[in-house]
């Protein structure tokens, strides 16, 4: 039988862009391998358990993240969590058939007969201010790693351009597959089941919603800074919501948002099923990216029926396609506009909303984990 090694890291803190993908695909690889591979997941240590979410209570998955955690709270250490990572692989003495790192670079102490890596985007060398210091310096020092893959998965068109122009790899040796959408999760919900939630968060009747960590990439000061050229009695009629794990570099933002508090709150992270329902609730979602190798946040608000504005930049066009009101991200009147235009456009949000539902019909978590297999099945040279 052969044998697969996924990395799972990302599988120990809050589930964002890469963790959700990484666990996604990894759910439903399980499901498909039917004992034609034995799948293995690396957490600093290898294991046969995926971990479900980050309110696991496994005892095994809870230690890992203690672990993580302490490692995350020194500076010291924090610098060298990836080397600590790199360094404990080398006591792990099996071969795999096969390893998939869903997440940038392979730890080269691992050893496997073939090798897949997603590359989900360019941001680290396009703007590495976006990122933190330790961050780029791995990057930099080990992103040619990536090159000794025996194949390459990217989330988009777009990022396979990237991945030809800035790294030279031959276009049969990169597959293009859409990220997916949980569709049981994230879809219309009876508006009975969403008053506890609304209740829970005190949402008003209407409201603009973002969703994504906050931090530089994704723009949210200059939303801010639109949002507030809105009159107070806009502002009163559309509150601005905010949703997300709580990135790095975001003092000046989180200080806006202290500033704003009669029309603005930060709900921080929330779970699965909560933010589906804020999803719904929402009148308007607002993703004024400035840079998205995929970009899940606005497909998740179309699978729940949201009109959705989005940047006209990187990935997002070609994600939303026709679907989506469309902003300059870096033009704030722009950004206010659009937020007006769809406030005051009943219309126009019935007209997205159902767009939007088809557009989000196209994506699916379980194709894009057939479309991993099929790949992983041509290195191994299994049929699937």
């Amino acid at each position: 039988m052969k044998n697969i090694l996924i990395d799972a890291l990302s599988l120990l803190s809050p589930l964002t862009g890469v963790g959700r993908y990484t666990y996604e695909i990894s759910k439903r690889l399980q499901e498909l391998y039917d004992g034609k591979y034995e799948i293995f997941f690396n957490y600093g240590f290898c294991s046969k358990e995926l971990y479900r979410d980050s309110n696991s209570q496994t005892g095994i998955e809870q230690k890992a993240k203690k672990i993580q955690s302490f490692i995350k709270k020194i500076p010291l250490l924090k610098k060298f969590i990836r080397k600590f990572y790199t360094f404990i692989a080398k006591f792990d003495l099996r071969t795999y058939d096969l390893y998939w790192q869903p997440s940038f670079i392979p730890n080269q102490n691992i050893r496997a007969k073939k090798l897949i890596c997603t590359l989900h985007d360019f941001s680290f060398k396009l703007q590495p201010h976006w990122h933190p210091k330790e961050r780029i310096e791995y990057f930099n020092k080990n992103f040619d790693l990536v090159k000794k893959a025996d194949h390459v998965i990217t989330g988009s068109n777009f990022t396979k351009q990237e991945i030809i122009d800035y790294m030279q790899i031959p276009e049969d040796k990169i597959s293009v597959i859409y990220h997916g959408v949980n569709h049981e999760l994230y879809k219309e919900y009876p508006q009975d089941e969403l008053q506890e939630t609304k209740a829970e968060f005190d949402l008003p009747k209407k409201f603009l919603l973002f969703v994504g960590s906050i931090e530089p990439r994704k723009n949210l000061l200059a939303l801010l800074r639109a949002y507030n050229l809105l009159s107070k009695e806009e502002k009163d009629k559309l509150p601005l919501i905010l949703v997300g794990f709580k990135g790095w570099s975001n003092q000046e933002t989180m200080q806006e948002i202290e500033k704003n508090q009669e029309h603005i709150r930060y709900l921080g992270y929330v779970s699965d099923t909560k933010l589906a329902h804020i999803y719904n609730l929402a009148t308007i979602f607002i993703y004024p990216s400035l840079y998205e190798g995929f970009g899940l946040p606005p497909l998740e608000a179309m699978a729940c029926g949201t009109p959705v504005i989005v940047s006209n930049v990187a990935s997002l066009p070609e994600v939303c396609g026709s679907a989506a009101l469309y902003v300059d991200p870096t033009d704030i009147e722009d950004i206010k506009d659009k937020i007006l235009i769809l406030l005051n456009d009943e219309i126009l949000r019935e007209e997205l909303s159902k767009k939007s539902k088809a557009q989000a019909a196209l994506f699916s978590w379980d194709k894009a984990a057939q479309e991993h297999l099929k790949v992983m099945a041509s290195l191994l040279e299994t049929r699937f």
